[in-house]
This record gives structure tokens, sequence and C-alpha cells, in this order.
């Protein structure tokens, strides 16, 4: 905790002196995010495919913040320990954002096995162990902030997307059943659950006239959201203001929940 006579005059929005890991920051939600928490003040380390990061990176280091890329796929669980282990061994992370994830559209009846697991295993058990290898250290300092993308088929069923439902609402589970255990110990795990964003994820729907048009009539805001859109939810769940913000699932979604 800031003990210093200036920590009253901080805004609680304020990440300076604050180091947060960001998964699948390439592009997207997770580049948004980054930015968003270092303009905040934070100094990010970006977990992701490797090659998929420099844009990103160069960006957090043009806002002058502190900034490192590690290479890691999050469906591979044996390298999650290890490159985990790295960090926490060089740095204090007290921000983690699970950001990573994939979609696999199609029927569910034609749905592999290989497909179901890549889905989950890249969406569900890599963020699970994540929050692990993370939580733990953060638990041990008594301080910590974890969020989660969930998405709005945390709450629905959506069309053609069985893995990617389950895996989200996996998501939901599994951030209020770590805020259950760690809030006792200082940490707060919340997620976001973004609506129908304009990303790479979204481009089978917005390409499809029918599908658009029915989703933007249902959109209160009258519009598909901005990666931009998730950044401010990220800051404040990552920030002093969501102290007593915990198991929470955010959504964003222009009110689309609403109707």
């Amino acid at each position: 905790m800031i003990t210093h006579p200036e920590a009253a005059l901080r805004s609680p929005f304020d990440l300076s002196g604050r180091c947060a890991v960001v998964t699948g920051a390439g592009r997207g939600l997770g580049q948004a995010i980054a930015q968003g928490l270092a303009r905040a003040g934070a100094d990010l380390v970006l977990l992701g495919r490797p090659g998929s990061q420099s844009s990103t990176r160069d960006q957090v280091a043009d806002l002058g913040r502190d900034v490192e890329v590690v290479d890691l796929d999050v469906g591979d669980h044996d390298a999650i320990g290890r490159v985990a282990a790295e960090i926490n061994g060089n740095r204090q992370v007290d921000i983690l954002v699970n950001n990573a994830g994939i979609i696999d559209r199609q029927d569910s009846v034609d749905v592999s096995r290989q497909s179901w697991n890549r889905v989950l295993d890249t969406n569900l058990n890599g963020l699970f162990f994540l929050c692990q290898e993370f939580g733990r250290p953060m638990a041990g300092r008594g301080h910590g902030k974890i969020v989660n993308v969930a998405s709005l088929l945390s709450f629905q069923g959506g069309i053609r997307v069985a893995s990617y439902a389950a895996s989200k609402h996996g998501v939901a589970g599994v951030t209020r059943a770590l805020a259950n255990e760690w809030g006792p110990l200082g940490v707060q795990v919340n997620a976001i659950a973004p609506g129908y964003i304009a990303t790479d994820n979204t481009t089978a729907l917005r390409a499809d006239p029918d599908r658009s048009r029915s989703i933007l009539e249902r959109i209160p805001a009258g519009r598909w959201g901005d990666a931009s859109d998730i950044a401010g939810a990220a800051v404040f769940l990552s920030s002093a203001a969501a102290d007593y913000v915990n198991g929470h699932v955010l959504v964003v979604d222009g009110g689309w929940m609403a109707r």
C-alpha cells in the first residue's frame, strides 16, 4: 500500500508503479487494454504468440512505459508455468489481464474433439492456470488485481459457437470462484464482458448483412463497439477505485443486455 504523503492527491485510477501482464495484446481488445493501462501509468509485460505483439510494444514504449514482450501460446499449459516463474522471478506483477482467446464458428454437429479442446484449452484452461501462477504471489503479498475477459456469451448461448460459449461461461464461473477464495487475501478477481465489438472475432458477423442489421437494431448505442471502449473498464478494475469490487462480470455492450 502506498503511504507517501502525495498518495492522497493521486487519482484512484492511477496505476503508476504497477506492473501489468496482458495476454493476447497484439491486436483488438488486448492492444486497447494494454494502451489504456499504460496511459494510466502501468508498466507492461505482453504475453502472446511469437511476432504478434511488436506493434503494441512500440505503442506502449511511446507512452513512456517500461514494456517487455514474452512469447507464449496460452493453450500450452506446461509453458505457462515456465514463463510465469521467469516473470515472477524478475518482477512483482500487480495486475493480470487474461484477454487471449479464440473462436471457432461451425455447426455443433460438426465440431471435432480437436477444435473443442483447442478453444477450451486457450479460453478457459489456460486462463485458469495463468490466474493460478500469478495469483499465488499476489495472495502471498496481500494485494493484486486479476481481470478476465469474458463475453456476452458468458450469459447467452450464441449461434454456432458452442465451444466458445462453454469457455466463456466457464470464465465467469472461475472469476467468481477465485474471487471467493482470494478476496479475503486482498486479491480482487473480476471480468469484463464485451458486447459486439468490431474486432477479428466478429468479422463474420459484420460481413453478414442480416446478422449485422439484427445486432445493431438491438444495441441502444446504435453502433458496434470499438476496442477502446473496453480499455476504461480494464483500468477501473485494475485500480484502487475497484478495491471493493470482487467477483463481478462487468458488461460493456452499448446496452445490448438491457434489451
